[in-house]
C-alpha cells in the first residue's frame, strides 16, 4: 500500500463517524506506512484492530511491533490454530507454535489481557474440513490450557469457518473433499447467523482502495465497480454504500453454517 493511498482512505475516514478500522494482511506491519497509517486514525479517536500474524514480533527488523501495539492501544487480533504446539505446526509449518508463545507472553509482559486498554483476542479454525466447535466451551478451554502451560491470558476467542476459497479450496480438491465440505456447510445453514456478519457493517477496502463487502470477497477478487475501474474508497458516499446489495457467491456459506462465523468469531 503506498503512501498516496494511505493518505486517501485517512483523509476519506476523517469526514465519517466510523469507530473502529480494522488492518489485515497477511502480516499488516510490513507495510512501510503502518506506523503512520495507525498513529493518524489514533489521531482522529477511532479504534484500530490489527490482525497480527504473532511470528512477525520474533523476526529481526521489526522488535518495534509490540511495544509500538502497546504505546499506542492498539486491539490485537491473533491468530492461534490450538493450544497444543502438533496442531499448529501442522496447519501453520514447524517452529510457528513456539514463536506464537514467546510473542503473547511479551504481550503479556506489556499488559495485553490484562489492562482494559489492552486487547488481546485469539482466532481459532478448525484443521481440516470440519465446523469449528461451540465458541464458549472453546475459550475456556484455550483459557485453562494456555495459563496452565505458558501463563498466557487473553480477553476472547474467535472461532472462525474455514471458508471454501483460495488455498483451502485448493486443499479440499486436492483431497477428493470439496464437494462433501460444501454439503456440511450447506446441511448446517442456520438463518440466525446472518444479522451478525462481516458484510452486514464492514467496508472491505483492498490496498489500493478497491471496495469489498467483505474479506473473503476480497480475496475472490468480487470488488464493487469494473474490473478494469473499480470504485475507491475515497470515492464512495457511505449514505449510498449502505443502500447497495452484497455481492453474494458459494463461499458465503462458510459464515451461515452452525454458530455462524464473521471477523469477530461466532455470530450466534
Amino acid at each position: 500500500m503506498t503512501r498516496d493511498t494511505v493518505e486517501r482512505i485517512l483523509e476519506w475516514l476523517s469526514g465519517t463517524d466510523i469507530e473502529v478500522v480494522d488492518l489485515t494482511g497477511g502480516t499488516p506491519e510490513m507495510i512501510p506506512d503502518f506506523r503512520y497509517m495507525v498513529q493518524s486514525i489514533r489521531g482522529m479517536g477511532r479504534e484500530v484492530m490489527d490482525r497480527c500474524n504473532l511470528t512477525i514480533l520474533n523476526e529481526p527488523g521489526y522488535e518495534w511491533v509490540a511495544e509500538f501495539h502497546a504505546e499506542q492501544g492498539v486491539h490485537i487480533v491473533a491468530s492461534m490454530p490450538c493450544y497444543c504446539p502438533e496442531n499448529v505446526n501442522a496447519q501453520r509449518g514447524e517452529g510457528v507454535f513456539d514463536s506464537s508463545i514467546k510473542a503473547l507472553q511479551t504481550l503479556n509482559g506489556l499488559g495485553y489481557g490484562t489492562e482494559p486498554t489492552l486487547q488481546l483476542d485469539l482466532v481459532y479454525n478448525p484443521n481440516g474440513a470440519k465446523l469449528p466447535p461451540e465458541q464458549t466451551e472453546l475459550e475456556a478451554d484455550y483459557k485453562r490450557e494456555l495459563k496452565a502451560h505458558f501463563d498466557i491470558v487473553f480477553n476472547k476467542l474467535y472461532a472462525i469457518t474455514n471458508m471454501p476459497i483460495a488455498r483451502f479450496t485448493s486443499y479440499l480438491k486436492r483431497q477428493g473433499g470439496y464437494a462433501e465440505y460444501m454439503q456440511l456447510l450447506l446441511d448446517n445453514f442456520n438463518p440466525a447467523s446472518i444479522d451478525g456478519l462481516m458484510c452486514r457493517d464492514t467496508i472491505s477496502v483492498g490496498w489500493e482502495g478497491d471496495l469489498f463487502d467483505c474479506d473473503f470477497n476480497q480475496q475472490m477478487g468480487m470488488q464493487h465497480g469494473l474490473k478494469s475501474n473499480p470504485d475507491r474508497l475515497w470515492n464512495l458516499n457511505l449514505d449510498n454504500w449502505k443502500q447497495r446489495p452484497i455481492q453474494t457467491s458459494a463461499h458465503c456459506y462458510g459464515c451461515t453454517a452452525g454458530q455462524g462465523s464473521s471477523c469477530g468469531g461466532a455470530t450466534v
